[in-house]
């Protein structure tokens, strides 16, 4: 197993990307924190259920109910899993608002949506890293996952505030590969396309998306998705970091 041994934390795993990407390390023997903010009681069961499907499947894995805009939240996650699994080994900053954004023109999105979407979507990600470097730092080892968008190469009408978090993400991604590397911590985002998830069923009809100009013909889905993360994840990305790996189907090619 690639990650045997290895602590991963996930923020935003109650389910969707970020439950496929805790199942998916899971798999190849990590051991998961999984954070997410509980908002209502469907978020705590599903984060429950997400540990349970991978102490099911023989993992370890426990959950913290935090909000990634919270630095002391951020902490506190860091702490407990230290306090649970010794170490931090890996760290996907899954958690954005993306689900319930409605389509519209960008003078029309409120202050209050735009801080926000922002606030989770880039200083989660912040604070987050910020919150486990001191782990990885001492251990002189670190893998940093962030999820950017296709939508931050290609522009999305109506989700400039989606978008522009995105194209923060992937300046943060650069920006700290180049602080992050003289301590052996490499930092890399996947940017995903259009993916069959709750959240996106939510916002358009997944089976009507156009896929023509995506050359394997078809949608994403959380499968697709969490190989390259499992690949940045594991030694066999040592020597990778700073970089943003779109996994689209080749919709957009850089």
């Amino acid at each position: 197993m690639r990650l045997k041994d290895r602590v991963a934390i996930v923020t935003g795993g109650a389910r969707g990307l970020g439950r496929a990407f805790a199942l998916r390390l899971a798999e190849e023997g990590a051991r998961i924190m999984v954070m997410n903010i509980v908002l209502i009681n469907k978020d705590l069961e599903d984060m429950k259920e997400t540990v349970r499907l991978i102490r099911d499947m023989g993992g370890d894995a426990q959950f913290f109910e935090g909000d990634v805009t919270s630095e002391a939240e951020c902490m506190a996650m860091a702490e407990k899993t230290i306090g649970s699994f010794g170490r931090i080994d890996i760290l996907i900053n899954n958690a954005a608002i993306y689900d319930g954004l409605v389509r519209k023109p960008f003078d029309e999105i409120s202050l209050d949506e735009w801080d926000r979407v922002m606030g989770v979507n880039v200083k989660g990600a912040f604070l987050a890293t910020r919150a486990v470097f001191p782990h990885m730092k001492t251990q002189q080892y670190g893998k940093i996952i962030n999820l950017c968008s296709e939508t931050a190469f290609t522009g999305s009408h109506g989700f400039v505030h989606y978008v522009t978090s995105k194209g923060g993400i992937l300046a943060l991604t650069r920006s700290l590969a180049v602080e992050l590397g003289p301590h052996n911590i490499c930092i890399n985002s996947v940017a995903p396309g259009f993916t069959d998830t709750e959240a996106s069923r939510s916002l358009a009809d997944v089976d009507k998306y156009d896929t023509s100009k995506t050359p394997l013909k078809r949608v994403g889905t959380p499968e697709d998705i969490t190989g390259a993360a499992l690949f940045l994840a594991s030694p066999e990305s040592d020597f990778i970091t700073g970089q943003t790996v779109v996994v689209d189907g080749g919709r957009y090619m850089h």
